[in-house]
């Protein structure tokens, strides 16, 4: 089983300077520059501004902490309210106010045509474990919770297996980044 520990990820800058973002997972692993495939991160917004362009990408964009980010996507204007993912191309200009002051968003972008990436928020049970399946991450976003019995953060990643299935038990709210390959024959597991 993999976790991902949050307080051992170093923020970095966005491509455009406007904010910083810690990253969860990528494929593949050994990518720089934006070349990867698909890139899961949580990203700390401080100030209105211009979000970073991703020519050829889809991404799907989630409050996850604050209440609410105004989202304007080619002049059409999103209130995007806490849990609720919105999806958007990379290739849009894309700005975001903050009305309500700092938020952090966790960002699932895929490369258009090789990925499809899908965020769900639910809500954890003490007695009934919810598993990751090969393909997920399970990021805890508020509470608390167990992974086949160790502890787990704030905003701490699982990375899902069909061979030995991690569960996570607790109390709060979990988001589940699915990351499905366009082309079904090339299954790829998510790795922090």
């Amino acid at each position: 089983m993999d976790i991902i520990r949050y307080a051992d990820l170093k923020p970095a800058p966005w491509r455009n300077g406007g904010g910083t973002t810690r990253e969860l997972a990528r494929f593949p692993l050994d990518a720089v520059d934006g070349g990867w495939d698909w890139r899961v991160s949580i990203a700390e917004v401080g100030k209105a501004g211009d979000f970073s362009a991703f020519p050829g990408m889809e991404r799907v964009l989630t409050v996850v902490d604050g209440d609410l980010l105004f989202l304007t996507v080619d002049g059409g204007e999103h209130p995007l309210e806490k849990y609720r993912p919105f999806r958007f191309s990379g290739d849009a200009d894309a700005a975001g106010a903050l009305p309500t002051g700092d938020i952090r968003d966790l960002n699932v972008i895929c490369r258009r045509g090789a990925f499809k990436g899908f965020t769900s928020i639910i809500e954890l049970s003490k007695k009934r474990a919810h598993p990751v399946f090969e393909g997920q991450l399970g990021i805890l976003l508020q509470g608390q919770a167990t992974v086949d019995g160790e502890a787990m953060g704030r905003y701490d990643a699982v990375v899902g297996s069909d061979t030995a299935t991690p569960e996570i038990l607790g109390r709060g709210f979990l988001a589940v980044v699915s990351i499905d390959p366009v082309d079904s024959s090339n299954p790829v597991r998510p790795e922090g």
